[in-house]
């Protein structure tokens, strides 16, 4: 599994030495330190490391954050969303998963970690403050970033769960393919922290995710934290259709309950993998001999590329049955599928992503949360 100890390069502002963040990345041994005092030195910089043939994944760029800290999850038109609310920490992963749509959204070289996270707690609880009193709230940093591949030198998980656990109605996930969750399981008040892992199959993660924990990694560092008391959450996105699919996605369900507990998984999340136009080419360039988008794939209702409808539901379905032959406590939704697809999948038509946010949190409330009556299991209007 890569870690920060394979990290050659890091690009860091002049003027912020003293931030903590910046610091711990300066104290890195066999590490190349390039300063500079604006941000507009940055291109340059980056062309200079490319010419070298420094790679992307080695390269860490310390800036600060300029936009919003908090914002909803992007989703796609025409696709039910869960309502997701993200907190912005970084851009880029240590990994480098072939999938991976920041590849060709981004289209960036290193990794970026924004530096002044702690200044920005203030912004954080500003938008907490919005929301309607006692609403259910699921947040978390693992969009465009792993939450935990860096945290023993960034420290933002400690940080936001020791924020946001007083909050008892916001469920904070921290979403990783990492092992990294030594220096969270100490810390006595949890709230309604949740530690999430990305799965997939033994075999696509040995194709597909290079540098990541592989599958039982994982799942060890899942049950190391089931057992310290936190909720876990596992999301398989994207699950990719080849081979024997049918049977070995579901094998995988096997085995996360035989390392935690079943009544302690808040939620787990479905989606097939799916590219967006351009995605292929530049998938050519970067893996010219995989496999991925070797099958077939056709435009979905919100313009990206997708196995058929039949294929995905039928895995769906499956995934589905066998989680509850374990337990019911989990909320299962699906990822970026169209109203027709849930109500294949579920019997659920949701109308909108609004009615689906809803839902999780309706079961949140009544899995996890003891006072139910001074909490509103509804979206919020923001």
């Amino acid at each position: 599994m890569r870690t920060t100890a394979d990290i050659r390069a890091v690009i860091y502002n002049s003027r912020h030495t003293d931030n903590p963040i910046a610091e711990r990345f300066l104290s890195l041994q066999s590490c190349r330190f390039i300063p500079y005092s604006d941000e507009g030195e940055i291109p340059a910089i980056i062309d200079r490391l490319k010419g070298e043939s420094s790679k992307s994944k080695e390269v860490v760029i310390l800036r600060e954050f300029q936009g919003r800290l908090v914002q909803m999850c992007p989703g796609s038109k025409n696709v039910i969303c869960c309502n997701y609310r993200l907190l912005n920490t970084g851009f880029g992963c240590l990994y480098d998963c072939t999938y991976c749509y920041l590849n060709s959204y981004l289209n960036s070289f290193g990794i970026i970690q924004f530096t002044n996270i702690h200044d920005l707690s203030g912004l954080l609880e500003e938008y907490i403050a919005i929301e309607p009193a006692g609403s259910i709230m699921r947040i978390g940093t693992g969009e465009f970033t792993d939450s935990l591949m860096m945290d023993d030198i960034t420290g933002t998980g400690v940080f936001f769960i020791n924020r946001i656990a007083p909050h008892k109605n916001i469920f904070l996930e921290l979403k990783t393919k990492s092992t990294h969750v030594a220096s969270l399981l100490d810390i006595q008040e949890k709230g309604n922290t949740v530690l999430a892992w990305s799965l997939n199959t033994p075999a696509n993660i040995s194709l597909y995710e290079p540098g990541s924990a592989g599958l039982d990694e994982r799942l060890g560092a899942a049950s190391l934290a089931s057992g310290a008391g936190y909720l876990t959450a596992f999301h398989f996105d994207p699950m990719i259709l080849d081979g024997n699919y049918l049977d070995d996605y579901p094998a995988v369900v096997d085995m996360i309950f035989r390392c935690v507990d079943p009544e302690r998984v808040a939620w787990i999340s479905l989606g097939c993998f799916r590219y967006s136009p351009g995605f292929k080419e530049n998938l050519r360039e970067r893996a010219p001999f995989t496999r991925l988008a070797a099958g077939e794939m056709f435009p979905g209702q919100d313009g990206k590329f997708r196995y058929l409808k039949r294929l995905r539901i039928a895995l769906y379905r499956a995934m589905k049955e066998r989680i509850e032959f374990y337990t019911k406590t989990p909320f299962i939704y699906l990822c970026m599928e169209p109203s027709d697809v849930w109500k294949a999948f579920s019997g659920r038509e949701y109308k909108n992503s609004g009615d689906l946010e809803s839902d999780i949190n309706r079961s949140l409330a009544e899995n996890f949360l003891v006072k139910k009556n001074t909490l509103t299991p509804g979206p919020s209007p923001i």
